[in-house]
């Protein structure tokens, strides 16, 4: 799974520069969820081929025994458990002060992996201005400069160097890809059922399920099977063995849904008909297609609720959901066990179609069609010319198109592109990605 990163600090060191840079945006916020205060955002980054969850959090005052400031500690110490390493953010410009003193003592005390880093340092000689910084206890300072920069890319090397049997794990997830095994992930909020959905699965219909070890961040998998198909169910909620029963602890966790939906092949988002579709709904929803996984939908507790409350939520999937139209809706009762059957059957063509094949010659063919029926509008002085397409990868699907002045190309007619491709090859449950290259002018450069 990802590894995930704490930004830490007293307020204005550059904590959210820091954050947007890592994030390569002015605004990463993908889990802005309520009960959680807005200055906790969790957001994605990567470097080189190694991918991580960052986390920037709030001013941060151990000390503080009331108001905002007691609650804007309380989530920075929430950021602290969740994550494999601690970047903790000082000021170079404006020197040590005591918050710091007391930030440090706390991390120094949790022993978690932290590295020191002192922001804002554009400019400055590397040596006595940073020496203060020793002070604190733990170890080397990294100058860096957020807005510039500098000095970036060695702190990130740093921090995941610090965590520990990251490269081991990186090794045994390569080694253990199956691809016969589908790994699914339940995700939705706390109460929507996920704890009764899971137990049904592995109890009730009496499915092959064993305990298997949890990784350095406890998230705990369950290898189970259903008519011949192996899954792997990734546990949002906390599964636990109690003798042959498995409960689920309702303890929302952020990190641990992101890094679920991030390890699945396809992910079912249980919604709860009795609160509707809510602003987490939606958030996650967002999440999982940015992530670019198979996804369906369930609806449950739908005999909880009356006529009227169905139409309200159909009305809710319709407007807040819109981007998911691709994904089948089930509507069911974990509890009363009913409409689970087509669930199943979801699940196995989402995946299907997130590892489609899509030839060459099929796909120039199906392009070429949908150009006849309908072509681009013109966009400035030249129309787009479409010439040919492939399959540029998989899970997602991706179709890369070749041709001139594509640039120009309307979404509107990307959607009409992308409807035509999914009828065709039937893609259902998954997210279709499509690109343009535009060949080079050789006469750019002419005089």
């Amino acid at each position: 799974m990802k590894p995930v990163i704490a930004l830490v600090g007293r307020p204005n060191v550059g904590k959210s520069t820091l954050f947007n840079r890592l994030t390569s945006t002015r605004d990463a916020i993908v889990a802005d969820f309520a009960g959680l205060t807005r200055d906790r955002h969790y957001g994605n980054g990567h470097v080189g081929k190694r991918e991580f969850i960052v986390i920037d959090t709030g001013g941060f005052e151990p000390t503080a025994e009331s108001g905002i400031y007691k609650e804007m500690a309380k989530q920075t110490r929430q950021a602290v458990a969740e994550s494999d390493v601690v970047i903790f953010v000082v000021d170079a410009r404006a020197g040590i002060s005591a918050q710091d003193h007391d930030i440090a003592k706390y991390l120094r005390r949790l022993g978690k992996p932290t590295v020191l880093v002192a922001n804002k340092a554009e400019g400055m000689t590397q040596g006595l201005q940073l020496v203060e910084f020793f002070e604190l206890g733990l170890g080397e300072v990294l100058p860096v400069s957020s807005a510039h920069g500098q000095g970036v890319r060695s702190m990130l090397d740093t921090a995941l160097e610090a965590i520990p049997g990251l490269a081991d794990e990186d090794d045994e997830e390569a080694e253990e890809e199956d691809t016969s095994v589908i790994r699914l992930a339940v995700a939705g909020r706390p109460n929507a059922g996920k704890s009764t959905l899971i137990n049904v699965w592995l109890g009730e219909e009496r499915l092959v399920a064993f305990d298997m070890p949890g990784t350095t961040r406890d998230a705990i998998s369950v290898p189970f099977e259903k008519d011949g198909q192996k899954f792997e169910l990734i546990d949002t909620a906390g599964l636990r063995r109690k003798g042959k029963v498995f409960e689920a602890i309702e303890k929302f966790s952020v990190v641990k849904t992101l890094q679920a939906i991030e390890s699945a092949h396809v992910v079912l988002l249980l919604l709860d008909a009795t609160e509707g579709v809510t602003d987490q709904d939606a958030h996650i929803a967002g999440f999982i297609l940015e992530s670019g996984r198979a996804v369906v939908l369930a609806i449950n507790k739908w005999d909880a609720v009356d006529a009227y409350q169905r139409e309200q939520i159909e009305r809710q999937i319709e407007t807040r959901l819109a981007f998911l139209k691709f994904a089948s809706l089930h509507l069911i009762s974990a509890k009363k066990r009913q409409g689970l059957g087509p669930v199943w059957k979801s699940i196995i063509q989402a995946r299907s179609s997130a590892m489609r094949k899509m030839t060459t010659p099929v796909l120039t063919r199906l392009l070429m069609e949908a150009v006849a029926f309908q072509a681009p509008t013109r966009g400035g002085m030249f129309r787009p010319k479409m010439r040919y397409a492939h399959q540029g990868g998989m899970n997602p699907p991706v179709i890369v198109i070749h041709g001139n002045s594509l640039q120009h190309v309307p979404d509107a007619y990307k959607r009409f592109l992308e409807g035509r491709f999914r009828k065709a090859f039937d893609l259902v449950g998954t997210p279709l990605r499509i690109e343009f290259k535009t060949a080079d002018n050789p006469f750019k450069d002419a005089d």
